[in-house]
């Protein structure tokens, strides 16, 4: 950015040199590439991301129903449940043996996860099924759908301004050492005459 900043002042500055001038070029050029292509890229990808996602949603809201079920029974605690003493109210659920009928018309029954605090045989609670009864995971809502299709747009965005900004970085990296290398050169010709008397005259 400080090269930005002073390519108008390096302009007609006797001491800039031909390379100090293309890094500040290039450091302009990457500038207004990332100002240019990143919200682009961003929006690009964010606005495939949102297509897909909500073809996405409203396919789950036509596959997946909302059921319900009655508990039959409460199970026995699995060691892979969720511990009451340090679960929050959202996470609390009790294994219970629960009937159900299907969207198709089908009575089923099985053992599922009830979000009922102290569940009692005869209460009733949501589940998702598919059009047969099978369980299924809740559908995707659309504010989450769009949630993630502006993290993918902006993360799009991200990467692309990190990529210009490692190729103008590769881009100076380069310079510098050709830089280094003509200052090797310079040194090696003026080597055998350093700190001879007249040498030069």
């Amino acid at each position: 950015m400080r090269a930005i900043s002073g390519l108008w002042r390096w302009r007609r500055n006797p001491l800039c040199r031909a390379t100090d001038l293309a890094e500040a070029w290039v450091a302009l050029a990457a500038l207004l590439l990332i100002l240019s292509a990143a919200p682009v890229v961003g929006s690009f990808v964010g606005g495939a991301a949102q297509d897909a996602l909500q073809r996405s949603v409203r396919a789950q809201h036509e596959a997946r129903h909302p059921v319900t079920a009655t508990v039959v029974r409460k199970l026995d605690r699995s060691p892979l449940d969720a511990d009451p003493e340090t679960s929050s109210g959202r996470d609390l659920r009790n294994r219970v043996l629960a009937g159900w009928t299907a969207p198709d018309g089908s009575p089923h029954q099985g053992p599922v996860l009830a979000s009922l605090k102290d569940p009692r045989q005869g209460d009733e609670f949501r589940i998702w099924t598919d059009r047969h009864g099978r369980l299924v995971a809740r559908p995707l809502d659309s504010a989450t759908a769009s949630t993630h299709a502006v993290l993918a747009g902006f993360g799009a965005a991200l990467v692309t301004g990190g990529l210009i900004e490692g190729g103008r970085r590769l881009i100076v990296w380069h310079m510098v050492r050709r830089r280094y290398a003509r200052w090797d050169q310079a040194w090696d010709r003026a080597g055998p005459d350093w700190g001879r008397t007249g040498a030069g005259n």
